[in-house]
């Protein structure tokens, strides 16, 4: 079994909610790792999601620590989606 774990950032411009996490998060940037794990047995290959990580800074301790916790990919698109809505500026 292999699996591939890709880090990526993403931004949000408002505060936020996602479930799992302590109240809304303030506007930032933060760090996202999935975890793919290869399809066996494809005549190519393929990848399907096995978990989500969404970091945060720890509330209580210094900047310097981090917590991880296991969200939803859905849930996080719909986030933010919902947050670029929000910033568009209508005329």
């Amino acid at each position: 079994m292999t699996i591939r774990t890709t880090r990526t950032t993403v931004s949000f411009a408002n505060p936020f909610l996602l479930q799992g996490l302590e109240g809304a998060q303030p506007a930032g940037e933060y760090v996202v790792l999935t975890d793919d794990e290869q399809i066996e047995g494809l005549s190519r290959i393929a990848y399907r999601r096995v978990a989500t990580l969404f970091q945060t800074p720890a509330r209580s301790a210094s900047q310097l620590l981090i917590q991880s916790y296991a969200i939803s990919q859905t849930e996080l698109d719909a986030a933010l989606m919902k947050d670029r809505h929000q910033t568009v500026v209508r005329h």
